[in-house]
């Protein structure tokens, strides 16, 4: 979502060419920084209820629904965790929104500047800048605050049982539990899937629902649910165990959360690039 809102800015800027407010490093990560954090607020139920989706199926005692219902999920969590429980997590959402997309829209800045200076491209290479910049500055974000992402997911997947309290005792438990390296459970599916959304959120979801498993594998002090630790062997498992639709789960609440989120972050960042452009941090 996050790379399609830069998306979106950079085709906006390619149509209106005029020039855009300039602002200084600390204005770039407060507007990338607010404008994640706002969105992410806005539509953390429909990010909670992907997640839950994604893990239906990865252990015995959850069940696992033929036709997953978004409607039935909800009314689940309203009934049996109360209604703020659609934020479960959010405060190290937000921990991690926060950096990631201040990190996110710097580094894209930085990389679009250094890929429009190379010798020989002209204007007629901006599709291949704002690709390789996004899909690069996505991957540095992603990489950087990996380890809050993999707590946020933790975090989100706990229904009654708590095993995580919060950002610290996640990180400690963790490592305690599963090493440092625990803590980047997942990441190369993450970073196999950050350059390709932009292009299509369809076609990379299922690295993502690899990510959210591995993110939980030996949560809570569980058994290892794979045996495979390889991207493609996990889906062969999936897709035994499940048929090939188990690798979509999930994907409805993705797509309604597409949409609401890439147009807060959009006007979010607009806003404040604006504001901070006229205020102290312009420099």
């Amino acid at each position: 979502m996050d790379q399609l809102s830069i998306e979106l800015e950079m085709f906006r800027q390619q149509q209106q060419p005029q020039a855009q407010p300039e602002i200084g490093t600390v204005a770039q990560l407060l507007a990338g920084g607010i404008d994640g954090a706002v969105s992410k607020t806005c539509t953390a139920p429909l990010a909670r209820l992907t997640i839950l989706f994604q893990v239906q199926g990865m252990h015995s005692d959850i069940a696992v629904s033929s036709k997953p219902s978004i409607c039935g999920e909800a009314v689940r969590i309203v009934n049996e965790e109360g209604f703020r429980a659609f934020w479960k997590g959010h405060l190290v959402t937000t921990a991690h929104r926060l950096p990631y997309s201040s990190v996110n829209f710097y580094a894209y800045e930085h990389y679009k500047s250094l890929l429009k200076s190379i010798p020989g491209l002209d204007a007629g290479a901006d599709i291949f800048v704002h690709f390789v910049g996004g899909g690069s500055a996505g991957i540095t974000a992603a990489a950087a605050t990996y380890p809050l992402d993999l707590v946020r997911t933790r975090l989100a997947a706990q229904r009654n049982v708590i095993y995580y309290k919060g950002i610290c005792h996640s990180l400690c438990t963790i490592y305690r539990d599963e090493g440092f390296f625990g803590l980047y459970k997942g990441l190369g599916a993450t970073l196999m899937g950050v350059g390709p959304r932009i292009a299509s959120s369809t076609a990379t979801f299922p690295l993502d629902l690899v990510r959210r498993r591995k993110q939980l594998e030996r949560a809570g002090g569980r058994a290892y649910v794979y045996n495979s630790t390889g991207i493609m062997g996990m889906c062969k498992h999936i897709i035994r165990n499940e048929v090939f639709r188990g690798l979509y789960r999930g994907i409805l609440p993705e797509y309604y959360e597409v949409v609401p989120s890439v147009g807060i972050v959009f006007m979010t960042y607009e806003t404040l690039k604006k504001l901070l452009s006229q205020g102290p941090f312009d420099s």
